[in-house]
Order: C-alpha cells, then sequence, then structure tokens
C-alpha cells in the first residue's frame, strides 16, 4: 500500500494544519519501523504513539526558503515567525529541522545543514590510551583520571525527596503536573551538566591527541545485574556516560581528521604488563588494584598498565 498523507485530509481535517513535509516525513518514519521490524523480529512491531509516554517532535524540510533564519527568529511553515536563542551561528544551507519538546516544557529545534567541508587525514605523533573506570570515567595512559563530578549522585537527594511528594500527590491534580515539571526540570540538568562536561573534555583530547585507543565495551550488558553478584552498578556505570563519551570523541576526531581506534573488550589489558608482556592472571581479581611483575619486577598501577596497554594495541591495530 502506498497511501499518501493527501488522502485522509478529507476525512481528518486536522492534518491540513500541519504543513504536508512534516506528514511525509511520519510517513517515511512509518515505513522505516515496518522495514526495521521485517529485517530483524527483535526490534519489535511499530507502536502507536503515546500522548504521555512518547517524545512530541515532528520533522519537516526546506523547500525554496520555507525554513530560513530571520534574525533571531526562525520562519517554519505553517507557524510563520518563532523566537529562537542560538548557540551558535548557522553556516551552510537549511536541509531538515526537527523541533521537539521536553518534558520539562521547552521546546528545542535541531538544524541539519549542508556545506563543502574538506578533511585532511592527519599523520598521528601523539598517542593516548583511556582505560574505563566506572568511578571517574576513564584513567589515561599519561596517568590522568577524567574525575567525573558524579552529577546524578550530586542531585539524588533532591531527585528523592521531590520523587516522594510527586508519588503522594494526587493524579491529574494541578500539584501533580508542577511536580512532574520540577522533576523533568531536575533531571533535564543533570543531562545538560553530563552533556556539557563530556564535550569540553573530548575536545581538549582530540585536539591535543592524533590518535586515542579506547576498548570497545558493551555498557548495557555491564550495568545489568548478573547472576550471582550481591550489587548492581548499573547507577554508576549510565550516570558518567561513556558510550556519549565515545561517540562524541569519534564524530569529533573524524572532523579534525584525526583517529579513534576500538581494541576488543576481550583484550586482557589489564592483565598484559606493559613493560615486558607477561600476562599475570591474578589481576582477574578487580580488588587488585597495584600488582608486581614477576618477569621484570615493574611495579604497576591497575588502571595506568591497562591504559598504557590500550594505547600499544590501538597503535598496533592502526599501523
Amino acid at each position: 500500500m502506498n497511501n499518501t498523507p493527501a488522502q485522509y485530509k478529507e476525512e481528518f481535517e486536522w492534518l491540513k494544519e500541519v504543513d504536508s513535509l512534516a506528514l511525509a516525513n511520519a510517513q517515511l518514519h512509518l515505513n522505516d519501523a515496518y522495514k526495521n521490524f521485517w529485517s530483524n523480529k527483535k526490534n519489535g512491531f511499530p507502536k502507536f504513539k503515546s500522548k504521555k509516554r512518547n517524545k512530541n517532535s515532528y520533522s519537516t524540510n526546506n523547500q525554496k526558503g520555507s525554513v530560513r533564519i530571520e534574525g533571531n527568529k526562525i520562519k517554519l511553515p505553517k507557524i510563520g515567525l518563532v523566537k529562537l536563542e542560538m548557540h551558535r551561528q548557522i553556516e551552510g544551507k537549511i536541509k531538515t529541522v526537527t523541533i521537539s519538546k521536553a518534558p520539562s516544557g521547552k521546546y528545542y529545534i535541531s538544524i541539519l545543514v549542508e556545506y563543502e567541508n574538506q578533511i585532511l587525514p592527519i599523520v598521528p605523533r601523539k598517542f593516548l590510551g583511556l582505560d574505563y573506570a566506572m568511578n571517574g570515567l576513564y584513567v589515561s595512559s599519561d596517568g590522568e583520571c577524567a574525575n567525573y563530578p558524579k552529577y546524578f549522585r550530586l542531585a539524588q537527594k533532591k531527585l528523592a525527596r521531590i520523587q516522594r511528594k510527586f508519588s503522594r500527590s494526587k493524579k491529574l491534580s494541578k500539584n501533580h503536573e508542577k511536580l512532574r515539571i520540577r522533576l523533568s526540570r531536575i533531571h533535564e540538568k543533570i543531562a545538560n551538566r553530563r552533556r556539557d562536561f563530556l564535550h569540553k573534555l573530548s575536545a581538549k583530547l582530540v585536539s591535543e591527541y592524533d590518535l586515542i585507543a579506547i576498548e570497545d565495551l558493551n555498557m548495557q550488558a555491564m550495568s545489568k545485574k548478573k547472576h550471582g553478584r550481591r550489587f548492581s552498578f548499573g547507577k554508576s556505570i549510565l550516570d558518567n556516560g561513556w558510550g556519549m563519551f565515545t561517540q562524541i570523541l569519534e564524530y569529533k576526531s573524524h572532523w579534525m581528521g584525526k583517529n579513534l581506534v576500538r581494541v576488543d573488550r576481550f583484550y586482557p589489558s589489564s592483565q598484559l604488563c606493559s613493560c615486558c608482556g607477561y600476562q599475570n592472571s591474578e589481576t582477574k581479581d578487580l580488588s587488585v588494584r597495584e600488582w608486581k611483575c614477576p618477569e621484570c619486577g615493574s611495579q604497576h598501577d591497575r588502571d595506568i598498565n591497562a591504559a598504557i596497554n590500550i594505547r600499544n594495541e590501538g597503535m598496533r591495530i592502526f599501523a
């Protein structure tokens, strides 16, 4: 069936209130959802959107200047001029815009632009290895720690207090809605602080080093509670945003013509001596933070030694 949104406009008058390209994009998203389902049943059957749970957003395209920036405002089809607070100047031709509403009630717009950019590859001269650390995000081969501030932990007491008030409030009441927005704003602030920290840190690393090697970890599996384990580390693992950090590192490295190398997660970086290559199986015990190599007598800090091994393996893979 190749139905188009135009076929339903007579029956559903409210479809005329939205620009045609927004409806076409919704149809394309639906087609993609069905294709993903038929290609892999694990993706799940497409579900109807929920007014309460789903993210409120829509996308539209720029056609002959239908979307354009005018001073501190943006022109949108069928809506007109809307005030805009830009965090950077738009360069290039606007192709697509996506308008979304956060749970806190704030509206955001993502603008996709097209521009010419020639990326010249850089011959790596400075190398860095990063070993994932649950406590501080990473430990580098230079012996530095990221010292992630744990933004969720800092706001945990405040969140718990408001969450208790929210759960006791009467549903569909004004107070219930006020507390929901208050909770959403706290979560949004935590996410913004985390994202800001990761962007600044990744920009610093990419500007200083030509090749960065990291572990290709499965963070989702690590965050789940395993059989026989008394505690779950999901909160600590998901709070520091390692997955987001690696994604940011990857595209920023690509922008600057530099390289990010992912080392296999089963590579024994913590067991190998970075001086002589001796493999010490005793370091499988995570409580061993420092050890002495029986072969060459070198004294190792567990995390720094692992980061050096990751750096060396990354250099080998790249070569």
